[in-house]
């Protein structure tokens, strides 16, 4: 019998699910083969009483609720299937009727997903940040290579912000040591701020040999046992190390890459600079495009869709915890929130993600955007190429996940090119965006001590003015 469908408000909708005799017989046999084992029936070995002994034992029912979990999934996935229902919630069931002669009937309600109404995704204006790359932005690129590649040579001089010292050290609160207070051949790089405020600027000036007791201060929002509070360390210094560049020459490039002279390898550093600076500026492009599409459409979003991305999104950051040998449990107790603290946090973001996902899958759906295979395996061989591999070498290095959104890739693809053909670009120069953002930063710096003066001339003639109304007496 077919499923009767209700629409309600809310983007919900019931669905009436008739399921026969017949096959309701089928879920109570089913439950009695997998509950029999659990049954004791005087006068039967446990688990071989026969069904009907049971059930006058415990009652016609005892295998109805199990007998639905057998039956109503199947029934409400055809009803689904049926009325081509997009379902973004578990199923709430109610029974109406239950009965071995007249069969089920159960309702399900629903939440569907909403409809999307799309706004302006054609003539979108959008700014695309053109970057130049100058032998500036290669020197510095290169200059981070050898930073990379530096030796550490030990040093018999006094230690200054820049060096690596090797040291051990105590720490103690009111004279007594506590837990994770000590360590011993520590790394340091002074003047990179890892240790809490004074500790690193005390050690400057300290030489290989040198013993010291040094007293910082934890930080008020330090972890809740020793925040605010004063403690004393110490310090034994073992080594100081200075940074050694490598010298900037043929054989620098030799070793860095696989060109023979610096200049060669310079030309090569630009190319893949301006490379990553086509991509940045594809991706803002990109982002602004789905911003602005996301912006513009009208829909109720179901709080359900919300939750569930949260749920994601907390997940992430629980594997993201795990890796760092944390647990999510742990990390909430250090930051002093509970768990519905942190899904308030992610609120808003959550719901941005679902918008976009639902601007998304509406204007591909509007603009029919649905890739061929040919588009899949073109591709395939043009993302092979770049990677210096078989279309098959190149599958091999993706994990099942990445194959199977692989289409949806390639739709986001044709999607954005799209967009980008029909969107009024303006290009721009980030540099210069950033200087004129950091020169009209300097000049709002620079009226502020203006504004101060006023401040203080006022303050001082209010105070003659009222220095005037004194007796002389209280003057003098």
């Amino acid at each position: 019998m077919a499923a009767k469908l209700e629409t309600l408000e809310g983007n919900k909708a019931k669905l009436e699910l008739n399921v026969s005799a017949d096959k309701f017989e089928e879920g109570i046999s089913k439950a009695y083969q997998k509950l029999k084992g659990k049954f004791n029936i005087p006068g039967f070995r446990k688990g071989k009483a026969p069904r009907k002994m049971v059930e006058n034992f415990y009652g016609p029912q005892v295998f109805y609720e199990d007998a639905l979990d057998e039956i109503i999934p199947q029934a409400y996935l055809d009803a689904v299937k049926e009325h081509e229902l997009d379902v973004v919630s578990r199923p709430e069931y109610d029974v109406l009727s239950i009965d071995q002669k007249d069969g089920v009937v159960v309702t399900a309600t629903v939440v569907l997903k909403p409809v999307v109404k799309l706004g302006k995704y054609e003539g979108i204006k959008v700014k695309k940040p053109v970057e130049k790359i100058t032998a500036k932005d290669v020197d510095a690129e290169i200059e981070k290579t050898r930073e990379q590649n530096a030796r550490w040579v030990e040093v018999e001089r006094a230690s200054k912000n820049g060096d690596t010292v090797l040291l051990d050290f105590v720490g103690s609160i009111d004279g007594v040591k506590f837990e994770g207070g000590a360590a011993e051949d520590q790394t340091l790089v002074l003047g990179e701020g890892r240790f809490i405020p004074g500790f690193e600027e005390q050690i400057v000036g300290m030489k290989a040999g040198d013993e010291k007791d040094i007293n910082v201060k934890f930080p008020d929002d330090y972890t809740p046992e020793f925040a605010g509070k004063d403690a004393v360390f110490a310090i034994t210094l073992k080594a100081v190390k200075e940074k050694e560049l490598p010298e900037l020459d043929d054989d620098f490039a030799q070793d860095v890459s696989e060109f023979d002279t610096l200049a060669d390898y310079k030309k090569d550093v630009k190319k893949k600079l301006q490379e990553r600076a086509d991509m940045r500026a594809k991706a803002e492009m990109e982002n602004q495009l789905l911003e602005a599409v996301a912006k513009g459409i009208k829909v109720e979003i179901p709080d359900v869709m919300v939750d569930d991305q949260i749920d994601y999104q907390i997940q992430q950051m629980s594997y993201q915890l795990m890796y760092q040998g944390m647990k999510i449990e742990d990390y909430l107790k250090y930051m002093g929130k509970t768990m519905q603290d942190l899904r308030n946090d992610y609120r808003e973001s959550a719901q941005e993600q679902v918008r976009m996902r639902l601007a998304v899958e509406a204007l591909l759906k509007k603009l029919e955007i649905d890739p061929t295979e040919e588009d899949i395996e073109k591709k395939y061989e043009e993302l092979a190429k770049d990677a210096n591999k078989t279309v098959q070498e190149f599958k091999d290095t993706m994990s099942t996940q990445e194959i199977d959104y692989f289409k949806e890739r390639v739709a986001m693809e044709q999607l954005f090119d799209y967009l980008v053909s029909k969107a009024e670009i303006e290009e721009v120069d980030p540099k210069k965006e950033a200087a004129e953002k950091k020169k009209a930063s300097k000049d709002s710096t620079k009226e502020e001590p203006a504004k101060d003066s006023d401040k203080k001339a006022a303050k001082k003639t209010a105070e003659k003015e009222k220095d005037a109304d004194k007796p002389k007496a209280a003057k003098e």
